[in-house]
């Protein structure tokens, strides 16, 4: 088997001609305009694309209008990244739809989180392109970014030197885990992450670094997404795990019920991989960019997350 060449994308730079897709569900009209001003306050041009502005009940769009959106914008040599909206659902169900060659063959930065898990597997595997769980215009961008925030984002998509991950000041990450692994970066959504088991998109984790995070689903539902994780071998197979952060993820008032960390102690530690809890990245803010598809080393012990950005 010969040597897989990772493509990284060419950095963004002031004045880039960055393209907006809504992979996934829509927002206002309002939510649209005030993205597409943040982002050009920040520096860059801005093109919308016509899922930004289409609405198909809970999708932007017909999946056909969305796919097309995802292809136009890689193929578009103009544009030099690609932010997403938001996310909400809908990228599975264009999966099947995108041109994974012409992806391959004009790389470019691209941005997003939660829904665009999917895309992010997609493109990491099969087009072995580097791509960055990030910001979403029509979520993060509309009020304006943190400045902890604005430079793990600007930092990620503008550098080639090696990133030190680090947390906001004031907020501590955990170990579950001691020890140290290296591999490539990988993961994002649990739920998206599960969801990819059994199709022909499905998470590899061999060797790698998963990263996890998710939003707004009980200590129960986390268990059962991790046990089935666990009973696929995704968590046997990786290196070494980071949990990032679980917003909302806690029972209901008078509920019983485990806490995050027992679910992690129960399903996780057992497999002795080198494990840290707590890393800002995910549906919260201030939230940390991450490179997935990069060489990653991961100390446990000193809460340590270092990107090969080269």
């Amino acid at each position: 088997m010969g040597v897989v060449i990772i493509i990284r994308p060419r950095n963004l730079r002031t004045g880039d001609l960055i393209g907006i897709i809504a992979p996934g569900s829509p927002t206002t009209l309002n939510n649209v305009n005030m993205a597409k001003k943040h982002l050009e306050e920040l520096g860059f041009r801005v093109k919308m694309g016509d899922s930004c502005y289409s609405q198909n009940g809970y999708l932007a769009g017909e999946d056909n209008l969305r796919a097309e959106d995802v292809n136009n914008m890689f193929l578009d040599d103009n544009i030099k990244g690609i932010m997403c909206l938001r996310g909400g659902y809908g990228t599975t169900r264009i999966l099947n739809l995108i041109n994974y060659q012409r992806v391959k063959e004009h790389p470019k930065v691209f941005v997003g989180y939660s829904d665009i898990t999917a895309l992010h597997i997609a493109f990491n595997q099969l087009c072995n392109m580097v791509t960055y769980h990030g910001p979403m215009a029509g979520v993060d961008m509309l009020d304006g970014m943190d400045e902890f925030t604005k430079d793990s984002f600007l930092s990620c998509i503008g550098t080639k030197d090696k990133i030190n991950i680090g947390n906001p000041p004031g907020t501590a990450m955990k170990c579950i885990c001691s020890g140290t692994a290296k591999g490539k970066l990988t993961g994002g959504n649990l739920s998206l992450i599960v969801s990819t088991l059994g199709t022909p998109y499905e998470i590899d984790t061999k060797g790698k670094i998963l990263f996890i995070e998710e939003v707004g689903e009980r200590p129960y539902v986390i268990d059962r997404s991790l046990t089935q994780l666990k009973n696929a071998g995704k968590l046997r197979d990786a290196e070494g795990i980071v949990l990032g952060d679980f917003k909302d993820c806690v029972p209901l008032e008078d509920e019983v019920s485990q806490s995050l960390e027992e679910v992690f102690n129960d399903i996780i530690k057992p497999f002795n991989k080198p494990t840290i809890y707590n890393l800002k990245a995910g549906h919260c803010i201030p939230m940390i960019t991450l490179p997935l598809g990069l060489d990653t080393y991961l100390d446990a012990d000193k809460c340590q997350l270092i990107v090969d950005n080269n």
